[in-house]
């Protein structure tokens, strides 16, 4: 073999080598980004499944437990919340044993400030309930409004720091998927002692201490809709064509048998780690009345998916707001 000859072939050896190298490297990083955006995706499916276990397997139980407690025997209902106290500690100890992204560690850390603090309501709740239910009512029902307020806190984080660092980070690896919500407090009205004494023992608020008048009063959310399509709540997914500025046709009924005024109706759309909110006031709605309000929302982002609540306030008198309130999953686009 002469000379030449011999360096052609240690060129194209050398070429080959070098074309391989790369092709190895692009494989590598390919499967390295591959597993980084499954591990980006597995942790917020699992943070949502964990938010989703403690709404339905807690928060629900608990508050259809404390409503109308005195019915119950205080055995049957101190059981009941320690129990689930137990459950609530099991879902936070499986929040710590999470594997956690390097980019999700500040949502992990106010994840689990968000759960220990639904586990230290539950505790105190647990302490709290049988003197709820013997001669001292007034006083434990203060105490139970008041760690109301813990859940309360655990909510905010959740909805204020745990869902937008979760949703900032899955964006900017060009991941594009829904977080999950949680709302422990079903609504605001546990957090005053009148309204949770009056919930626990099924017997209503003084009206003529308290200004309101004798009969039930209520309000219920029964629709929203965008144009002409009515959308469905989460877990479904509803994609809006209305551009940015989108309005919503939100259905509020009078469900007491007390006329009602100045019900407020509110719309808050978080998009893009932003959130967007419009109200409406109804000046008055006779009961069995359904009153259909518009609400614009201005500046939302296109494309992305984003979390619409629409919550009907409580009116005054009013024990039982469950059905005031629904939350959506949606891409607006034009």
């Amino acid at each position: 073999m002469d000379q030449h000859t011999l360096m052609m072939r240690r060129r194209i050896a050398a070429a080959v080598a070098v074309v391989l190298l790369i092709v190895i490297v692009l494989v590598i990083n390919g499967c390295l980004k591959s597993q980084k955006k499954d591990s980006l995706e597995n942790y917020n499916r699992n943070v949502g499944q964990l938010a989703s276990e403690f709404d339905s397997q807690i928060a629900t139980p608990l508050f259809s437990t404390l409503t109308d407690a005195a019915g119950k025997s205080a055995l049957e209902v101190g059981e009941k919340v320690n129990t689930l106290r137990i459950q609530a500690q099991e879902l936070a100890s499986r929040a710590s044993h999470l594997d956690v992204p390097g980019e999700m560690g500040g949502a992990q850390r106010d994840l689990l400030l968000s759960f220990d603090l639904r586990v230290e309501g539950m505790s105190k709740l647990a302490a709290l309930v049988p003197t709820a239910l013997g001669s001292a009512r007034k006083e434990a029902a203060a105490k139970i409004a008041g760690t109301m307020e813990i859940f309360l806190a655990s909510d905010v984080i959740y909805s204020q720091r745990v869902a937008p660092l979760i949703h900032q980070t899955l964006n900017s690896n060009g991941i594009h998927a829904a977080t999950t919500a949680t709302r422990f407090v079903p609504n605001v009205g546990w957090l005053e002692t009148p309204t949770v004494l009056s919930r626990m023992t099924g017997q209503p608020v003084n009206g003529s201490q308290n200004g309101i008048a004798p009969g039930t009063h209520g309000s219920a959310l029964i629709s929203t809709a965008v144009g002409t399509a009515t959308l469905e709540p989460e877990p479904a997914l509803n994609r809006i064509n209305a551009g940015a500025n989108p309005t919503f046709t939100v259905t509020v009924e009078n469900t007491g048998t007390n006329p009602e005024t100045n019900v407020r109706a509110d719309v808050a759309v978080t998009s893009a780690g932003k959130v967007f909110k419009a109200s409406h006031v109804i000046n008055s709605i006779t009961p069995g009345t359904k009153v259909n309000v518009e609400i614009p929302v201005t500046g939302v982002s296109l494309g992305v998916a984003s979390k619409v609540q629409v919550n009907v306030e409580q009116v005054p008198g009013e024990t039982n707001a469950e059905n005031n309130k629904s939350t959506y999953l949606a891409i607006f686009g034009q």
